[in-house]
């Protein structure tokens, strides 16, 4: 078998033309992309905030007696995941309610496929990371509970009568 590029190319009355291929931007696409950003950025901010307060309750637990500063912070770490937790769950339902429901919509199914499975992954990230925030305070609960029965007032009495 013998290489024949050397003939092609010396017969090829083809020359090379500079292509530009335009992309048009689509602005509905691209405001979604940055709530999709928007979005991704809380639930990092939050998860970010769940290892803060694994930190915190490894001092509260670990100091015989916690000191008022890092409860406080605790506290305000809590609500200030509760609040993002809040605002995630609302534009993620507005993100829902905004994907057409008729596959044959307007705008083509392709966009439509990118925007459920962008729903859905960010869905699924935020379970994730809620999840992960719950089981911390319920072990952290459970671990205080141990450490102190009374203070949290599941103390049981030794004498049955």
């Amino acid at each position: 078998m013998r290489d024949r590029l050397a003939d092609l190319t010396a017969n090829s009355t083809y020359e090379e033309e500079d292509v530009s291929i335009t992309v048009e931007k689509d602005g509905f696409m691209e405001g979604f992309f940055r709530r999709v950003e928007e979005i991704r950025g809380l639930i990092d901010k939050i998860s970010s905030q769940v290892e803060e307060v694994k930190k915190k309750h490894s001092m509260i637990l670990s100091a015989p007696n916690p000191d008022e500063r890092t409860k406080e912070e605790l506290e305000q770490l809590t609500s200030e995941i509760k609040k993002n937790a809040n605002t995630v769950r609302a534009k993620l339902k507005a993100m829902q309610q905004s994907l057409p429901q008729d596959e044959n919509a307007n705008r083509a199914s392709v966009d439509l496929r990118i925007q459920k499975t962008q729903h859905t992954v960010l869905s699924r990230k935020f379970v994730e990371v809620m999840t992960q925030y719950n089981e911390t305070q319920v072990s952290f609960r459970e671990k205080k509970q141990r450490k102190d029965p009374e203070a949290t007032g599941n103390h049981w009495k030794s004498d049955y009568r």
